[in-house]
Protein backbone atom coordinates (compact mmCIF):
# COMPACT_ATOMS: atom_id res chain seq x y z
CA UNK A 1 0.00 0.00 0.00
CA UNK A 2 1.46 3.33 -1.09
CA UNK A 3 2.03 5.87 1.66
CA UNK A 4 0.40 8.62 -0.43
CA UNK A 5 -2.92 6.76 -0.42
CA UNK A 6 -3.13 6.76 3.37
CA UNK A 7 -5.19 9.58 4.83
CA UNK A 8 -4.80 10.92 8.35
CA UNK A 9 -8.21 9.39 9.12
CA UNK A 10 -6.98 5.95 8.06
CA UNK A 11 -3.84 6.03 10.18
CA UNK A 12 -5.64 7.46 13.23
CA UNK A 13 -8.48 4.92 13.01
CA UNK A 14 -5.98 2.06 12.73
CA UNK A 15 -3.90 3.41 15.61
CA UNK A 16 -7.01 3.84 17.76
CA UNK A 17 -8.08 0.20 17.33
CA UNK A 18 -4.55 -1.18 17.64
CA UNK A 19 -4.09 0.50 21.02
CA UNK A 20 -7.34 -1.08 22.23
CA UNK A 21 -6.50 -4.57 21.02
CA UNK A 22 -5.07 -7.38 23.13
CA UNK A 23 -2.00 -7.47 20.90
CA UNK A 24 1.47 -6.12 21.62
CA UNK A 25 4.75 -5.54 19.81
CA UNK A 26 5.01 -6.66 16.19
CA UNK A 27 1.59 -8.31 16.27
CA UNK A 28 -0.03 -5.03 17.23
CA UNK A 29 1.86 -3.32 14.39
CA UNK A 30 0.67 -5.96 11.87
CA UNK A 31 -2.89 -5.58 13.12
CA UNK A 32 -2.66 -1.81 12.78
CA UNK A 33 -1.46 -2.20 9.17
CA UNK A 34 -4.43 -4.48 8.39
CA UNK A 35 -6.94 -2.00 9.79
CA UNK A 36 -5.25 0.84 7.91
CA UNK A 37 -5.52 -1.10 4.62
CA UNK A 38 -9.19 -1.78 5.36
CA UNK A 39 -9.85 1.92 5.99
CA UNK A 40 -8.05 2.96 2.78
CA UNK A 41 -10.09 0.38 0.86
CA UNK A 42 -13.38 1.66 2.24
CA UNK A 43 -12.46 5.15 1.04
CA UNK A 44 -11.87 3.87 -2.50
CA UNK A 45 -15.05 1.79 -2.77
CA UNK A 46 -14.26 -1.57 -1.14
CA UNK A 47 -16.69 -2.97 1.40
CA UNK A 48 -14.16 -5.41 2.86
CA UNK A 49 -10.51 -6.51 2.76
CA UNK A 50 -9.47 -10.07 1.77
CA UNK A 51 -7.22 -11.59 4.45
CA UNK A 52 -5.04 -14.67 4.84
CA UNK A 53 -5.66 -17.41 7.45
CA UNK A 54 -2.74 -16.02 9.47
CA UNK A 55 -4.34 -12.57 9.42
CA UNK A 56 -7.69 -14.08 10.44
CA UNK A 57 -6.01 -15.64 13.46
CA UNK A 58 -4.37 -12.32 14.35
CA UNK A 59 -7.70 -10.48 14.08
CA UNK A 60 -9.43 -13.10 16.23
CA UNK A 61 -6.80 -12.71 18.95
CA UNK A 62 -7.14 -8.92 18.88
CA UNK A 63 -10.40 -9.15 20.82
CA UNK A 64 -12.01 -6.59 18.48
CA UNK A 65 -13.85 -8.89 16.08
CA UNK A 66 -16.50 -11.57 16.09
CA UNK A 67 -19.80 -10.27 17.50
CA UNK A 68 -22.18 -7.36 16.99
CA UNK A 69 -20.72 -5.17 19.72
CA UNK A 70 -17.19 -5.36 18.28
CA UNK A 71 -15.89 -2.88 15.64
CA UNK A 72 -14.61 -5.57 13.22
CA UNK A 73 -15.95 -8.74 11.64
CA UNK A 74 -14.42 -11.54 9.55
CA UNK A 75 -16.61 -13.36 7.02
CA UNK A 76 -15.62 -15.64 4.14
CA UNK A 77 -11.91 -14.72 4.45
CA UNK A 78 -12.65 -10.99 4.40
CA UNK A 79 -12.25 -8.32 7.08
CA UNK A 80 -15.11 -5.85 7.56
CA UNK A 81 -16.00 -3.00 9.80
CA UNK A 82 -19.14 -4.00 11.68
CA UNK A 83 -21.20 -1.42 9.80
CA UNK A 84 -20.39 -2.71 6.31
CA UNK A 85 -20.75 -6.31 7.41
CA UNK A 86 -24.27 -5.52 8.58
CA UNK A 87 -25.10 -3.62 5.38
CA UNK A 88 -24.13 -6.62 3.23
CA UNK A 89 -25.90 -9.07 5.51
CA UNK A 90 -29.08 -6.98 5.68
CA UNK A 91 -29.20 -6.45 1.91
CA UNK A 92 -28.64 -10.12 1.11
CA UNK A 93 -31.22 -11.31 3.65
CA UNK A 94 -33.87 -8.87 2.45
CA UNK A 95 -33.23 -9.70 -1.21
CA UNK A 96 -33.57 -13.40 -0.29
CA UNK A 97 -36.91 -12.62 1.34
CA UNK A 98 -38.06 -10.86 -1.85
CA UNK A 99 -37.12 -13.95 -3.87
CA UNK A 100 -38.75 -16.41 -1.48
CA UNK A 101 -42.01 -14.47 -1.19
CA UNK A 102 -42.53 -13.82 -4.90
CA UNK A 103 -46.15 -13.90 -6.02
CA UNK A 104 -46.67 -14.69 -9.70
CA UNK A 105 -49.20 -12.54 -11.51
CA UNK A 106 -50.95 -13.39 -14.78
CA UNK A 107 -51.65 -10.81 -17.44
CA UNK A 108 -53.96 -11.27 -20.43
CA UNK A 109 -52.06 -12.63 -23.44
CA UNK A 110 -53.76 -10.12 -25.72
CA UNK A 111 -52.37 -7.25 -23.62
CA UNK A 112 -48.87 -8.77 -23.63
CA UNK A 113 -49.02 -9.17 -27.42
CA UNK A 114 -50.26 -5.61 -27.92
CA UNK A 115 -47.45 -4.19 -25.77
CA UNK A 116 -44.75 -6.33 -27.41
CA UNK A 117 -45.80 -6.69 -31.06
CA UNK A 118 -43.58 -8.31 -33.63
CA UNK A 119 -41.94 -10.86 -31.31
CA UNK A 120 -40.78 -13.95 -33.22
CA UNK A 121 -39.04 -17.23 -32.54
CA UNK A 122 -35.92 -16.30 -34.55
CA UNK A 123 -34.92 -13.40 -32.33
CA UNK A 124 -35.44 -13.20 -28.58
CA UNK A 125 -37.43 -10.15 -27.52
CA UNK A 126 -35.59 -9.33 -24.31
CA UNK A 127 -38.05 -6.57 -23.46
CA UNK A 128 -40.83 -9.16 -23.45
CA UNK A 129 -38.67 -11.56 -21.41
CA UNK A 130 -38.20 -8.78 -18.83
CA UNK A 131 -41.96 -8.27 -18.65
CA UNK A 132 -42.59 -11.99 -18.15
CA UNK A 133 -40.05 -12.19 -15.33
CA UNK A 134 -41.53 -9.11 -13.70
CA UNK A 135 -44.84 -10.94 -13.53
CA UNK A 136 -43.16 -14.01 -12.03
CA UNK A 137 -40.87 -12.42 -9.44
CA UNK A 138 -41.03 -9.71 -6.79
CA UNK A 139 -37.47 -8.67 -7.66
CA UNK A 140 -36.15 -7.82 -11.11
CA UNK A 141 -33.07 -6.12 -12.57
CA UNK A 142 -33.33 -4.70 -16.08
CA UNK A 143 -29.84 -3.95 -17.36
CA UNK A 144 -28.73 -2.52 -20.67
CA UNK A 145 -26.64 0.15 -22.34
CA UNK A 146 -27.89 3.49 -23.66
CA UNK A 147 -30.75 3.29 -26.12
CA UNK A 148 -31.76 -0.30 -25.30
CA UNK A 149 -35.19 0.84 -24.12
CA UNK A 150 -34.99 0.29 -20.37
CA UNK A 151 -37.53 3.01 -19.59
CA UNK A 152 -39.86 2.02 -22.43
CA UNK A 153 -39.72 -1.58 -21.24
CA UNK A 154 -40.41 -0.77 -17.63
CA UNK A 155 -43.42 1.40 -18.47
CA UNK A 156 -44.92 -1.58 -20.26
CA UNK A 157 -44.05 -3.73 -17.25
CA UNK A 158 -45.85 -1.31 -14.93
CA UNK A 159 -48.93 -1.46 -17.18
CA UNK A 160 -48.89 -5.28 -17.14
CA UNK A 161 -48.48 -5.46 -13.37
CA UNK A 162 -51.33 -3.01 -12.85
CA UNK A 163 -53.61 -4.95 -15.16
CA UNK A 164 -52.71 -8.28 -13.51
CA UNK A 165 -53.07 -7.08 -9.93
CA UNK A 166 -56.32 -7.54 -8.02
CA UNK A 167 -56.10 -3.97 -6.77
CA UNK A 168 -54.31 -0.91 -8.03
CA UNK A 169 -50.64 -1.00 -7.12
CA UNK A 170 -49.13 1.96 -5.32
CA UNK A 171 -45.94 2.68 -7.29
CA UNK A 172 -42.92 4.83 -6.41
CA UNK A 173 -40.42 6.04 -9.00
CA UNK A 174 -36.98 6.97 -7.69
CA UNK A 175 -33.34 7.55 -8.63
CA UNK A 176 -30.16 8.28 -6.66
CA UNK A 177 -29.91 11.95 -7.70
CA UNK A 178 -32.38 14.74 -8.40
CA UNK A 179 -31.12 15.05 -11.96
CA UNK A 180 -31.63 11.32 -12.60
CA UNK A 181 -35.06 11.43 -10.94
CA UNK A 182 -36.21 14.24 -13.21
CA UNK A 183 -34.90 12.47 -16.29
CA UNK A 184 -36.73 9.28 -15.20
CA UNK A 185 -39.91 11.28 -14.67
CA UNK A 186 -39.68 12.84 -18.11
CA UNK A 187 -38.99 9.47 -19.78
CA UNK A 188 -41.83 7.72 -17.95
CA UNK A 189 -44.35 10.44 -18.81
CA UNK A 190 -43.29 10.41 -22.46
CA UNK A 191 -43.53 6.61 -22.70
CA UNK A 192 -46.91 6.42 -20.93
CA UNK A 193 -48.50 8.56 -23.62
CA UNK A 194 -47.46 6.01 -26.25
CA UNK A 195 -48.90 2.98 -24.40
CA UNK A 196 -51.68 1.03 -26.09
CA UNK A 197 -53.61 0.46 -22.85
CA UNK A 198 -56.73 1.84 -21.21
CA UNK A 199 -56.81 5.31 -19.76
CA UNK A 200 -57.28 3.93 -16.25
CA UNK A 201 -54.03 1.96 -16.46
CA UNK A 202 -52.18 5.01 -17.81
CA UNK A 203 -53.49 7.08 -14.92
CA UNK A 204 -52.32 4.46 -12.41
CA UNK A 205 -48.68 4.92 -13.46
CA UNK A 206 -47.17 7.77 -11.42
CA UNK A 207 -46.04 10.92 -13.21
CA UNK A 208 -43.52 12.07 -10.60
CA UNK A 209 -40.20 10.66 -9.40
CA UNK A 210 -38.11 11.49 -6.36
CA UNK A 211 -34.62 10.94 -5.06
CA UNK A 212 -34.06 7.84 -2.95
CA UNK A 213 -33.22 10.06 0.01
CA UNK A 214 -36.53 11.88 -0.27
CA UNK A 215 -38.41 8.61 -0.78
CA UNK A 216 -36.92 7.12 2.38
CA UNK A 217 -37.32 10.33 4.38
CA UNK A 218 -34.17 12.24 5.27
CA UNK A 219 -33.39 12.87 8.92
CA UNK A 220 -31.11 15.87 9.13
CA UNK A 221 -27.70 15.19 10.67
CA UNK A 222 -28.46 11.47 10.83
CA UNK A 223 -27.43 8.46 8.70
CA UNK A 224 -30.86 6.92 9.30
CA UNK A 225 -34.13 7.45 7.42
CA UNK A 226 -37.72 7.77 8.60
CA UNK A 227 -38.68 4.67 6.63
CA UNK A 228 -37.03 1.44 7.73
CA UNK A 229 -37.94 -2.10 8.85
CA UNK A 230 -40.15 -0.81 11.67
CA UNK A 231 -41.72 1.95 9.54
CA UNK A 232 -41.78 0.57 5.99
CA UNK A 233 -42.73 2.38 2.81
CA UNK A 234 -46.41 1.95 1.93
CA UNK A 235 -45.71 1.36 -1.78
CA UNK A 236 -46.48 -1.97 -3.42
CA UNK A 237 -43.79 -1.48 -6.06
CA UNK A 238 -40.62 0.62 -6.07
CA UNK A 239 -38.78 1.33 -9.32
CA UNK A 240 -35.21 2.66 -9.14
CA UNK A 241 -33.39 4.03 -12.19
CA UNK A 242 -29.59 4.50 -12.51
CA UNK A 243 -29.13 1.72 -9.94
CA UNK A 244 -25.40 1.43 -10.69
CA UNK A 245 -24.98 4.71 -8.81
CA UNK A 246 -26.54 3.35 -5.60
CA UNK A 247 -23.98 2.43 -2.95
CA UNK A 248 -24.13 -0.51 -0.54
CA UNK A 249 -25.43 1.42 2.47
CA UNK A 250 -28.23 3.17 0.58
CA UNK A 251 -29.34 0.01 -1.23
CA UNK A 252 -29.40 -1.91 2.06
CA UNK A 253 -31.56 0.78 3.67
CA UNK A 254 -33.92 0.92 0.68
CA UNK A 255 -34.53 -2.83 0.58
CA UNK A 256 -34.95 -2.95 4.36
CA UNK A 257 -37.66 -0.28 4.10
CA UNK A 258 -39.80 -2.26 1.63
CA UNK A 259 -42.99 -3.59 3.15
CA UNK A 260 -43.60 -7.38 3.04
CA UNK A 261 -44.98 -8.50 -0.31
CA UNK A 262 -43.83 -5.45 -2.25
CA UNK A 263 -41.95 -5.61 -5.53
CA UNK A 264 -38.63 -3.99 -6.48
CA UNK A 265 -37.39 -3.23 -10.01
CA UNK A 266 -33.88 -1.87 -10.62
CA UNK A 267 -32.78 -0.28 -13.90
CA UNK A 268 -29.15 0.33 -14.78
CA UNK A 269 -26.15 -0.21 -16.99
CA UNK A 270 -23.74 -2.67 -15.35
CA UNK A 271 -20.83 -1.35 -17.43
CA UNK A 272 -21.13 2.22 -16.15
CA UNK A 273 -19.28 3.62 -13.18
CA UNK A 274 -20.10 2.08 -9.84
CA UNK A 275 -21.28 4.23 -6.96
CA UNK A 276 -18.98 6.91 -5.57
CA UNK A 277 -19.35 5.31 -2.14
CA UNK A 278 -18.59 1.68 -1.23
CA UNK A 279 -19.76 -1.34 -3.15
CA UNK A 280 -20.55 -2.60 -6.64
CA UNK A 281 -24.08 -3.55 -5.72
CA UNK A 282 -25.76 -3.67 -9.13
CA UNK A 283 -22.90 -5.61 -10.73
CA UNK A 284 -22.80 -8.06 -7.79
CA UNK A 285 -26.52 -8.75 -8.02
CA UNK A 286 -26.45 -9.15 -11.79
CA UNK A 287 -23.55 -11.61 -11.54
CA UNK A 288 -25.10 -13.72 -8.79
CA UNK A 289 -28.85 -13.48 -9.50
CA UNK A 290 -29.14 -14.34 -13.21
CA UNK A 291 -32.69 -15.65 -12.83
CA UNK A 292 -33.82 -12.20 -11.72
CA UNK A 293 -31.83 -10.26 -14.30
CA UNK A 294 -32.63 -9.44 -17.91
CA UNK A 295 -30.08 -7.64 -20.06
CA UNK A 296 -31.53 -5.70 -22.99
CA UNK A 297 -29.22 -6.03 -25.97
CA UNK A 298 -30.81 -4.27 -28.94
CA UNK A 299 -30.13 -0.55 -29.29
CA UNK A 300 -33.04 1.44 -30.73
CA UNK A 301 -31.69 5.00 -30.81
CA UNK A 302 -27.97 4.88 -30.01
CA UNK A 303 -25.73 6.07 -32.83
CA UNK A 304 -23.93 3.10 -34.43
CA UNK A 305 -20.57 4.87 -34.52
CA UNK A 306 -20.69 5.75 -30.84
CA UNK A 307 -21.95 2.26 -30.07
CA UNK A 308 -19.00 0.72 -31.93
CA UNK A 309 -16.58 3.03 -30.12
CA UNK A 310 -18.05 2.38 -26.67
CA UNK A 311 -18.04 -1.38 -27.33
CA UNK A 312 -14.32 -1.29 -28.17
CA UNK A 313 -13.67 0.56 -24.92
CA UNK A 314 -15.90 -1.73 -22.88
CA UNK A 315 -14.18 -4.85 -24.19
CA UNK A 316 -10.70 -3.44 -23.51
CA UNK A 317 -9.75 -3.09 -27.18
CA UNK A 318 -7.78 0.15 -26.97
CA UNK A 319 -6.14 -0.29 -30.40
CA UNK A 320 -9.50 -0.62 -32.15
CA UNK A 321 -10.95 2.35 -30.25
CA UNK A 322 -7.94 4.51 -31.13
CA UNK A 323 -8.16 3.56 -34.80
CA UNK A 324 -11.85 4.50 -34.84
CA UNK A 325 -10.89 8.01 -33.70
CA UNK A 326 -8.15 8.36 -36.33
CA UNK A 327 -9.78 6.59 -39.27
CA UNK A 328 -12.49 9.12 -40.11
CA UNK A 329 -15.15 6.41 -40.09
CA UNK A 330 -17.36 6.77 -38.18
CA UNK A 331 -17.12 10.49 -38.76
CA UNK A 332 -18.69 11.37 -35.42
CA UNK A 333 -15.94 9.75 -33.30
CA UNK A 334 -12.60 11.55 -33.39
CA UNK A 335 -9.43 12.53 -31.57
CA UNK A 336 -9.35 16.26 -30.85
CA UNK A 337 -6.53 18.09 -32.57
CA UNK A 338 -5.48 21.12 -30.57
CA UNK A 339 -6.26 22.47 -27.12
CA UNK A 340 -9.37 21.19 -25.35
CA UNK A 341 -10.17 24.47 -23.61
CA UNK A 342 -9.73 26.43 -26.84
CA UNK A 343 -12.12 24.12 -28.68
CA UNK A 344 -14.58 24.14 -25.78
CA UNK A 345 -14.40 27.92 -25.53
CA UNK A 346 -15.25 28.33 -29.21
CA UNK A 347 -18.21 25.96 -28.81
CA UNK A 348 -19.45 27.94 -25.83
CA UNK A 349 -19.06 31.20 -27.76
CA UNK A 350 -22.09 30.01 -29.76
CA UNK A 351 -23.95 29.55 -26.50
CA UNK A 352 -22.97 32.99 -25.20
CA UNK A 353 -24.02 34.52 -28.52
CA UNK A 354 -27.45 32.94 -28.01
CA UNK A 355 -27.54 34.34 -24.45
CA UNK A 356 -26.94 37.83 -25.81
CA UNK A 357 -29.74 37.43 -28.32
CA UNK A 358 -32.43 36.59 -25.76
CA UNK A 359 -35.17 39.24 -25.67
CA UNK A 360 -37.87 37.61 -23.52
CA UNK A 361 -38.40 35.06 -20.78
CA UNK A 362 -40.16 32.77 -23.28
CA UNK A 363 -36.79 32.23 -24.97
CA UNK A 364 -34.99 31.03 -21.82
CA UNK A 365 -35.83 27.38 -22.49
CA UNK A 366 -34.05 27.63 -25.85
CA UNK A 367 -30.83 28.46 -24.00
CA UNK A 368 -31.01 25.21 -22.05
CA UNK A 369 -31.33 23.24 -25.30
CA UNK A 370 -28.30 25.05 -26.73
CA UNK A 371 -26.26 24.66 -23.55
CA UNK A 372 -27.12 20.96 -23.24
CA UNK A 373 -26.13 20.26 -26.84
CA UNK A 374 -22.43 20.23 -25.87
CA UNK A 375 -20.52 19.20 -22.76
CA UNK A 376 -16.88 18.94 -21.72
CA UNK A 377 -16.43 15.90 -19.49
CA UNK A 378 -13.22 15.64 -17.47
CA UNK A 379 -11.81 12.56 -15.81
CA UNK A 380 -10.40 14.56 -12.88
CA UNK A 381 -11.45 17.58 -10.83
CA UNK A 382 -8.10 19.33 -10.49
CA UNK A 383 -5.20 20.23 -12.77
CA UNK A 384 -4.99 21.90 -16.15
CA UNK A 385 -6.94 19.01 -17.74
CA UNK A 386 -9.37 18.77 -14.82
CA UNK A 387 -12.67 20.53 -14.24
CA UNK A 388 -11.17 23.49 -12.39
CA UNK A 389 -8.48 24.12 -15.02
CA UNK A 390 -10.77 23.68 -18.03
CA UNK A 391 -13.52 25.89 -16.59
CA UNK A 392 -11.06 28.71 -15.94
CA UNK A 393 -9.51 28.32 -19.38
CA UNK A 394 -12.91 28.34 -21.12
CA UNK A 395 -13.85 31.56 -19.32
CA UNK A 396 -10.57 33.08 -20.55
CA UNK A 397 -11.41 32.11 -24.13
CA UNK A 398 -14.90 33.60 -23.77
CA UNK A 399 -13.48 36.83 -22.36
CA UNK A 400 -10.98 37.05 -25.24
CA UNK A 401 -13.95 36.78 -27.60
CA UNK A 402 -15.78 39.67 -25.98
CA UNK A 403 -17.83 37.94 -23.31
CA UNK A 404 -16.70 39.29 -19.93
CA UNK A 405 -16.74 36.42 -17.46
CA UNK A 406 -14.72 38.17 -14.77
CA UNK A 407 -16.60 41.39 -14.07
CA UNK A 408 -18.82 39.67 -11.49
CA UNK A 409 -19.33 36.22 -10.04
CA UNK A 410 -22.86 36.15 -11.44
CA UNK A 411 -22.46 37.24 -15.04
CA UNK A 412 -25.29 36.75 -17.53
CA UNK A 413 -25.05 33.27 -19.05
CA UNK A 414 -22.91 31.72 -16.30
CA UNK A 415 -23.84 28.01 -16.09
CA UNK A 416 -23.58 26.42 -12.64
CA UNK A 417 -23.94 22.99 -11.07
CA UNK A 418 -25.30 22.43 -7.57
CA UNK A 419 -22.72 20.66 -5.41
CA UNK A 420 -24.82 20.10 -2.29
CA UNK A 421 -28.47 19.11 -1.85
CA UNK A 422 -30.70 22.12 -1.15
CA UNK A 423 -33.91 20.43 0.01
CA UNK A 424 -35.73 23.69 0.80
CA UNK A 425 -35.17 24.84 -2.80
CA UNK A 426 -35.91 21.43 -4.36
CA UNK A 427 -32.38 21.49 -5.82
CA UNK A 428 -30.01 18.54 -5.67
CA UNK A 429 -26.35 17.74 -6.13
CA UNK A 430 -25.79 17.67 -9.90
CA UNK A 431 -28.64 20.00 -10.94
CA UNK A 432 -27.50 22.56 -13.53
CA UNK A 433 -28.79 26.10 -13.94
CA UNK A 434 -28.07 29.29 -15.90
CA UNK A 435 -27.70 32.82 -14.51
CA UNK A 436 -30.08 35.10 -16.44
CA UNK A 437 -32.00 38.35 -15.82
CA UNK A 438 -35.04 38.26 -13.56
CA UNK A 439 -38.03 39.29 -15.74
CA UNK A 440 -39.73 40.70 -12.64
CA UNK A 441 -36.69 42.87 -11.88
CA UNK A 442 -34.46 43.41 -14.93
CA UNK A 443 -31.74 44.99 -12.79
CA UNK A 444 -31.14 41.73 -10.92
CA UNK A 445 -30.44 38.13 -11.89
CA UNK A 446 -31.64 34.70 -10.88
CA UNK A 447 -30.26 31.25 -11.51
CA UNK A 448 -32.81 29.34 -13.57
CA UNK A 449 -33.29 25.58 -13.38
CA UNK A 450 -35.35 23.29 -15.57
CA UNK A 451 -38.08 21.33 -13.80
CA UNK A 452 -39.35 17.91 -14.81
CA UNK A 453 -42.68 19.38 -15.93
CA UNK A 454 -40.87 21.66 -18.38
CA UNK A 455 -41.17 24.83 -16.31
CA UNK A 456 -38.28 26.99 -15.12
CA UNK A 457 -37.53 27.77 -11.48
CA UNK A 458 -35.64 30.96 -10.64
CA UNK A 459 -33.52 31.18 -7.50
CA UNK A 460 -31.67 34.22 -6.18
CA UNK A 461 -27.89 33.49 -6.26
CA UNK A 462 -27.53 34.35 -2.58
CA UNK A 463 -29.87 31.50 -1.61
CA UNK A 464 -27.71 28.86 -3.24
CA UNK A 465 -25.37 27.44 -0.65
CA UNK A 466 -22.85 25.67 -2.85
CA UNK A 467 -22.36 25.62 -6.63
CA UNK A 468 -19.63 25.72 -9.28
CA UNK A 469 -19.24 26.99 -12.83
CA UNK A 470 -19.95 24.13 -15.22
CA UNK A 471 -18.60 24.58 -18.73
CA UNK A 472 -16.78 21.37 -17.82
CA UNK A 473 -17.92 18.77 -15.31
CA UNK A 474 -16.58 15.48 -14.05
CA UNK A 475 -17.64 12.29 -15.73
CA UNK A 476 -19.08 11.14 -12.39
CA UNK A 477 -21.38 14.19 -12.33
CA UNK A 478 -22.49 13.53 -15.90
CA UNK A 479 -24.15 10.21 -15.07
CA UNK A 480 -27.82 10.22 -15.91
CA UNK A 481 -27.50 12.85 -18.66
CA UNK A 482 -27.73 12.79 -22.45
CA UNK A 483 -25.80 15.31 -24.57
CA UNK A 484 -25.58 16.01 -28.29
CA UNK A 485 -21.78 16.34 -28.54
CA UNK A 486 -19.31 15.31 -25.84
CA UNK A 487 -15.66 16.32 -25.51
CA UNK A 488 -13.89 13.88 -23.18
CA UNK A 489 -10.74 15.31 -21.59
CA UNK A 490 -8.28 12.83 -20.09
CA UNK A 491 -5.35 13.95 -17.88
CA UNK A 492 -1.89 14.62 -19.21
CA UNK A 493 -0.47 11.71 -17.22
CA UNK A 494 -1.79 8.25 -16.45
CA UNK A 495 -3.92 8.06 -13.29
CA UNK A 496 -5.40 5.03 -11.56
CA UNK A 497 -8.60 7.06 -11.23
CA UNK A 498 -9.09 6.94 -15.01
CA UNK A 499 -10.57 3.56 -15.88
CA UNK A 500 -12.43 1.76 -18.63
CA UNK A 501 -15.74 2.28 -16.81
CA UNK A 502 -15.07 6.01 -16.51
CA UNK A 503 -14.30 6.36 -20.21
CA UNK A 504 -17.28 4.21 -21.23
CA UNK A 505 -19.60 6.32 -19.08
CA UNK A 506 -18.32 9.53 -20.67
CA UNK A 507 -18.62 8.29 -24.24
CA UNK A 508 -22.14 6.92 -23.75
CA UNK A 509 -23.43 10.33 -22.62
CA UNK A 510 -23.21 11.42 -26.28
CA UNK A 511 -26.12 11.10 -28.67
CA UNK A 512 -24.53 12.51 -31.84
CA UNK A 513 -20.75 12.81 -31.62
CA UNK A 514 -17.71 12.26 -29.41
CA UNK A 515 -14.30 13.91 -29.37
CA UNK A 516 -11.50 12.78 -27.08
CA UNK A 517 -8.57 14.90 -25.91
CA UNK A 518 -5.80 12.51 -24.85
CA UNK A 519 -2.37 11.12 -25.60
CA UNK A 520 -2.17 7.54 -26.86
CA UNK A 521 -0.46 6.29 -23.70
CA UNK A 522 -3.06 7.77 -21.33
CA UNK A 523 -5.93 6.51 -23.50
CA UNK A 524 -4.48 2.97 -23.61
CA UNK A 525 -4.01 2.94 -19.84
CA UNK A 526 -7.59 4.15 -19.32
CA UNK A 527 -9.03 1.39 -21.49
CA UNK A 528 -6.83 -1.20 -19.79
CA UNK A 529 -7.75 -0.07 -16.28
CA UNK A 530 -10.77 -1.60 -14.61
CA UNK A 531 -12.42 -0.75 -11.33
CA UNK A 532 -11.70 -3.57 -8.93
CA UNK A 533 -13.50 -3.41 -5.63
CA UNK A 534 -13.54 -6.00 -2.88
CA UNK A 535 -17.04 -7.11 -1.96
CA UNK A 536 -18.51 -10.13 -0.22
CA UNK A 537 -22.09 -9.45 -1.24
CA UNK A 538 -22.25 -12.08 -3.98
CA UNK A 539 -21.26 -14.86 -1.56
CA UNK A 540 -24.30 -14.15 0.60
CA UNK A 541 -27.02 -14.75 -1.96
CA UNK A 542 -29.04 -18.00 -1.99
CA UNK A 543 -27.09 -20.95 -3.37
CA UNK A 544 -23.71 -19.24 -3.03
Amino acid sequence: MEEKNIRLLDSQFASFLARRSRLTGNEQKRFQELVCRLSVGLATGDSCLPVTPAAEDLIARSGLAGVADKPLRVFEKCLYTQRFFEHEQSLAQNIAALLENSVELTAEESLVDSLFPGANEEETDWQKVAAERALQHNFLIVSGGPGTGKTTTVVKILALLQSASRQQLRIALAAPTGKAARRLQESINRSVQELSVSGSIKESIPNTASTLHRLLGVRRNSPFFRHNTENPLFFDLVLVDEASMVDLALMAKLVAALKPGSRLILLGDKDQLASVESGTVLADMIAHLPGNTVELQKSYRFDKGIKQFSHAINTGNAASAWELMLGGSPANVSLLEGDAAEYGGKMYCKYMEAVGGITSFDEYKKLFRIFNSFKILCALRHGSAGVSGINAAVENVLTQNGYDCFGTDWYIGRPVIISRNEYSLDLYNGDMGICLPDPGNPDSVKVWFERADGSLQGVLPGRIGSCETVYALTIHKSQGTEVGEVLVVLPEKDSNLVTRELLYTAVTRAQQSVKVSSSRDVFDCAVAGKIERHSGLGKRFPGK
